[in-house]
């Protein structure tokens, strides 16, 4: 499974009020590699998490995630790909509030059509190997910040996603645990064999991923190409 952004135009506003964000920006990512995406705010991380998520069509170019092309598919098609292929974790954990820790994991299951009874040993397994074994029953308001986002991560991949896409994942944690978290998500993505992309400011981040791709120099890179 590999995600690839061929040709990439992204365009906001009309005639003179008109943005480019992308002109021509072409990435690919591979399976079981953590890549950073990193460079300053505006600088589209955000936006390239999006396309690659299925929460934007580009104006123009492809969105390859296993050879298919999400920029292409209906609405309802769309969400089924996000629901059954990708998984997110953003950078305040997005939990729901009031639901203790093995809820959290077991609604993600439910709005994927599952059942969530059958799979509640699973969840607090997961869980348990995110060392939150004696959280399982804790609401998000009673975890650290650190808890609340290993939570998310564990949310996050409990549908086992080729795709797993990322936000800010230590900006909410103590910089003493940010560390401990980068190493997880670079565990966890050669483990479970998937495309991992995460945007970031955090060295620590950067550090613990297979490649660092800074947004600056990939937009520079397509700009001269389109001029070309």
């Amino acid at each position: 499974m590999s995600l690839e952004l061929k040709g990439i135009t992204v365009e906001f506003g009309r005639d003179d009020a008109r943005t480019t964000v992308f002109d021509g920006l072409g990435v690919t990512f591979e399976p079981g590699r953590m890549t950073a995406l990193v460079g300053p705010s505006g600088s589209g991380k955000s936006t390239l998490l999006a396309l690659a998520g299925a929460l934007l069509r580009p104006t123009a170019g492809q969105v390859l995630l296993d050879g298919e092309d999400l920029a292409v598919l209906s609405d309802a098609q769309r969400a089924k790909v996000r629901r059954e292929r990708i998984g997110y974790m953003f950078q305040s954990g997005n939990l729901l509030s009031g639901l203790p820790a093995v809820e959290q994991l077991l609604a993600a299951a439910y709005i994927s059509g599952e059942r969530p009874r059958a799979h509640r040993a699973r969840a607090e397994e997961a869980l348990t190997e995110m060392g939150l074994g004696h959280r399982l029953r804790h609401r998000p308001e009673q975890l650290s910040g650190g808890e609340r986002q290993r939570v998310a991560l564990a949310r996050a991949l409990f549908l086992s996603p080729a795709l797993l896409l990322v936000d800010e994942p230590t900006a909410a944690v103590d910089r003493s645990q940010a560390g401990d978290l980068a190493r997880l998500l670079a565990e966890r993505t050669g483990r479970d064999n998937c495309v991992t992309v995460v945007a970031t400011h955090d060295p620590a981040v950067a550090e613990a991923a297979d490649r660092v791709v800074d947004m600056t120099e990939l937009i520079a890179a397509a700009t001269a190409g389109s001029a070309g």
